[in-house]
């Protein structure tokens, strides 16, 4: 057989899978990915944009990544994994005579799932390196505080959709106008510990 025929037959043995976004961002479809087995799916990161989620223009330059966890049928439901704004949009965004401002922390949720965030603040005008600082400390502050409150599902949807940019931009317009603030980019790092059926025996017995 040719070597073409092989490819031809490789793919015939393929099917399409429908990617859905999780359950906290609409259960939308996302895309979809071919495989020729669902088992291949799983671990899988499939890239989109938050326009794939909400339907809206404005979300066009925010990159989403999603993790495939579990195949049902013919759909790859997955989890989040990370977001970042896209190149373009961010070099738009620089501007002469004016400073650029980025905070980077590692967070835990409520719920113990643990995420390294990346902010971004553009002010009007160029400032003082002190001022510098002290936006940088409303970011990680801001951040923190978040994450510490909410879950995991909360934490991503405040991050992504603006809220927690909006927060950090009332507090730290404070110390000087500003043109942007935004979580530029997320990922997630690991979820939550997980307890062994010893060790959680063990953790009875030392509570009685």
């Amino acid at each position: 057989m040719s070597k073409r025929g092989r490819v031809r037959d490789k793919w015939r043995s393929k099917k399409w899978y429908t990617v859905i976004a999780p359950e906290y961002f609409g259960s939308v479809k996302i895309g979809s990915v071919p495989s020729d087995s669902p088992e291949k799916l799983v671990g899988r990161v499939v890239e989109s944009t938050l326009y794939d989620v909400t339907e809206d223009f404005a979300h066009q330059y925010l990159k989403m990544h999603f993790q495939i966890s579990d195949v049902q049928g013919r759909e790859a439901l997955t989890t989040f994994k990370g977001h970042e704004y896209s190149r373009d949009y961010l070099r738009s965004l620089v501007r002469r005579r004016t400073t650029r401002v980025d905070g980077i922390v590692s967070v835990t949720t409520k719920n113990g799932y643990r995420l390294r965030v990346s902010a971004c603040a553009f002010t009007l005008n160029r400032v003082k390196t002190s001022q510098e600082k002290e936006i940088r400390t409303v970011m990680n502050r801001v951040i923190e505080e978040k994450a510490g409150s909410l879950t995991l599902d909360q934490f991503v949807q405040e991050a992504v959709l603006g809220k927690t940019a909006s927060d950090i931009y009332n507090e730290a317009k404070k110390v000087t106008p500003l043109r942007h603030v935004g979580i530029r980019k997320s990922k997630l790092i690991s979820g939550p510990p997980t307890t062994t059926q010893e060790e959680a025996e063990i953790a009875v017995e030392a509570a009685d």
